[in-house]
């Protein structure tokens, strides 16, 4: 009990300035405003397995040495080279090398989505989120002036300007759909981990959430568009737009739900997925 007591105090001091930091950008960035969420249903996830969890005999892994001093190396890279990701994900690692450590490989497997789950907590790198985020600025405009002819309003693209009669349409980085795809797979992920025991149909759902977040982004575009030119441009572009990101976000979960509808029916009629 005390070297558990040491381990939490330790970690608590290396940890702190870390978890605050990243707790602050949960709640300054909309991007990752469903970070809170995720350790909390973490934890949901290990408490629903503590009967599973107390049957299992601990058969600790001295494996789990090189996970954490990998951990650690990866801990002291982020600080001196201030780079958060790699700091954040140190943690993420030192847990799973203390549970092989004390507790073996097969406790480890028991807890595995739980802890694969908190990665989604964790924010992209800038980098990494600006080779995201343009592609999808780019396949949303073109999605939207593919669409947009098709209800009487013609379009230039040019990149990601939507050039309207009424006035040049911008898919700027907000508008990538990157928040609503981040926040519909981890809403998936719960879904699926609530609704479903079938791996195979977990995976479905989660894969899906993609294309459906990225369609349904496209439309709120188009949306914005149709509104621009036959209505008024500036509430088109304020109060329609905001609010439609949660209208859109609402429909593209109800989608997923009609889509799990729609495999069990087929589960039911031929008795495979």
């Amino acid at each position: 009990m005390l070297e558990w007591l040491v381990l939490i105090v330790l970690l608590a001091w290396l940890y702190f300035p870390i978890l605050s930091r990243l707790a602050h950008q949960w709640f300054d960035d909309p991007d990752y405003s469903h970070g809170f969420l995720v350790p909390a249903f973490s934890i949901f996830m290990l408490w629903g397995k503590r009967s599973q969890l107390s049957r299992l005999r601990a058969k600790p892994s001295a494996w789990g040495l090189p996970i954490l001093l990998s951990a650690v190396s990866m801990l002291s890279v982020g600080v001196l080279g201030a780079e958060l990701f790699l700091s954040r994900v140190s943690l993420l690692f030192i847990v799973a090398g203390l549970v092989v450590f004390f507790f073996g490989w097969q406790c480890f497997r028991a807890v595995l989505f739980p802890w694969a789950f908190l990665f989604l907590m964790i924010p992209i790198p800038a980098i990494l989120m600006a080779r995201v985020t343009l592609p999808l600025q780019i396949l949303a405009s073109t999605i939207a002036a593919t669409l947009l002819p098709l209800l009487g309003v013609p379009v230039f693209r040019e990149g990601n300007i939507i050039n309207l009669p009424a006035m040049p349409l911008e898919v700027a980085e907000a508008c990538s759909g990157i928040r609503s795809l981040l926040s519909l797979m981890t809403l998936t992920l719960i879904y699926g981990f609530l609704t479903e025991t079938r791996t195979r149909v977990r995976i479905l759902l989660a894969l899906a959430a993609v294309p459906i977040a990225v369609v349904a982004n496209s439309l709120r575009i188009v949306v914005t568009g149709v509104l621009v030119q036959y209505w008024d441009p500036i509430k088109a572009q304020g109060f329609f737009h905001h609010f439609s990101g949660w209208l859109i976000f609402l429909i593209s979960f109800v989608v997923l739900t009609l889509l799990h509808r729609f495999l069990r029916s087929v589960e039911a009629q031929h008795g495979v997925v």
